[in-house]
């Protein structure tokens, strides 16, 4: 916030949003907010969670997509609708017009994840694929809604769409008014922006922060005058935006306190959190509220913080493999390989040994082909699950003791450390 007063916005107020509130009653889901002991206790304040992983598309996008939908004229349902999105956007507009039997074509960036194309032609969608990025995908549908005449339904950059996320907001200070703290995942700005007009027009003194994966710093970029690199693979697809909306740029910069990055592996170990603590799966963009809290006590330290879960759709393999890369950061699993000589009864050696110190092998390879080595020699590769990063160096320990020599590197634990 930049000064004591509230600025207005004439085209999203909290009439528009409580207007929207009343559109999406009963076909969206009013998801709870919930305060969570097992979060508070990890990240050292007051943690309350909006579960808009809860949706019927998973996501909050739906809020602003059937919003969108109900305002169309009759004339421009029957042309039907185009959009562009990397899932949620997608999947949400799909749902809600196969609802109301509008055509939906929805053009995805190359690289979207399956499951989000799966469930968008589920929804009974016509999908194209084109384009690396959103940008990309935006002139494709940009042209298909000019050459058939169709309405393009925009994610982020309208204010319908904009007033139909606000009701996100609205919802968790009904639940929570004694929040004192928003953090929100930030794209495109759509859901922070209708947070900010509502939260700041019940609660003046309320402070909101907005979340971006660090190699997607599009909305730290415009406000901060800063010119740090856009782009790369990120976890957090949902929020991979190069260029903030014209429409939500100008209304975070006056009611948003600040915008903070995190990091890929500190998106990784809050999802990983969210899911072995409060037992609930989100997307990468969801995360990334909770990694910012995590990574930044001092700032948080103390207060009433309200995140906002926006999404649960997270491909399953995806999901295996932020699982298994945590667990190995945090010494839970660790890879060793052995140097042995290639005759039998080594391996059953080595397992005995690993079992009479508690540990789990998970996996055995054998390599005979390092040339470097004597032909009687083999390297045995082993993925070894322990209790937690001290009981793998008791592992490890308890073979160097009995004379076996480990090639790889020590494994050590490396969860992100807080910031500040």
């Amino acid at each position: 916030m930049k000064s004591a007063d509230v600025p207005a916005f004439p085209d999203v107020t909290l009439a528009h949003i409580r207007a929207a509130a009343e559109v999406i009653r009963g076909a969206v889901e009013r998801t709870p907010t919930r305060y969570s002991r097992a979060l508070s206790k990890i990240a050292g304040c007051d943690v309350w969670l909006k579960f808009e992983n809860l949706q019927r598309t998973s996501s909050f996008k739906e809020r602003g997509a059937l919003n969108k939908l109900t305002s169309l004229p009759e004339e421009q349902r029957k042309r039907g609708v185009v959009a562009m999105s990397a899932g949620n956007h997608a999947q949400a507009v799909a749902y809600h017009a196969s609802r109301f039997g509008i055509r939906a074509v929805i053009v995805m960036p190359e690289g979207t994840p399956f499951n989000k194309i799966k469930h968008t032609k589920d929804f009974g969608a016509e999908i194209v694929i084109e384009g690396m990025t959103l940008d990309e995908s935006y002139g494709r549908a940009r042209k298909i809604a000019d050459d058939e005449g169709m309405t393009l339904v925009h994610p982020f950059d309208d204010p319908v769409i904009v007033a139909g996320a606000g009701t996100v907001g609205l919802e968790m200070l009904e639940d929570a008014p004694e929040l004192d703290v928003l953090v929100v995942p930030v794209g495109g700005g759509g859901l922070i922006s209708g947070i900010s007009i509502v939260a700041k027009a019940l609660k003046p003194s309320i402070e909101i922060y907005g979340v971006e994966a660090e190699l997607y710093p599009s909305m730290y970029d415009a406000l901060k005058g800063a010119s740090l690199p856009c782009g790369g693979q990120t976890i957090a697809e949902g929020i991979a935006v190069k260029r903030p909306g014209a429409v939500t740029r100008p209304i975070v910069d006056a009611l948003v306190t600040d915008v903070l990055l995190v990091r890929e592996d500190e998106i990784e170990a809050a999802l990983a959190t969210l899911l072995e603590s409060e037992k609930t799966v989100v997307e990468g963009a969801a995360a990334a509220a909770f990694a910012a809290v995590l990574t930044n006590p001092k700032l948080f330290a103390g207060r009433k913080v309200g995140i906002v879960l926006s999404g649960g759709n997270i491909d399953m393999r995806l999901l295996s493999n932020v699982i298994l890369r945590e667990l190995s950061r945090v010494g839970r699993i660790l890879s060793l390989v052995v140097e042995i000589e290639d005759r039998p009864g080594w391996l059953a050696r080595i397992a005995t040994l690993v079992g009479d110190a508690g540990g789990n092998i998970l996996e055995v390879s054998h390599n005979r082909m390092i040339t470097d080595m004597p032909a009687k020699t083999a390297d045995l590769g082993l993925v070894i699950e322990a209790r937690d990063a001290a009981h793998a160096a008791e592992v490890r320990e308890c073979l160097e003791k009995n004379g076996l020599k480990i090639r790889s590197p020590k494994i050590v634990a490396t969860r992100p450390q807080a910031r500040g």
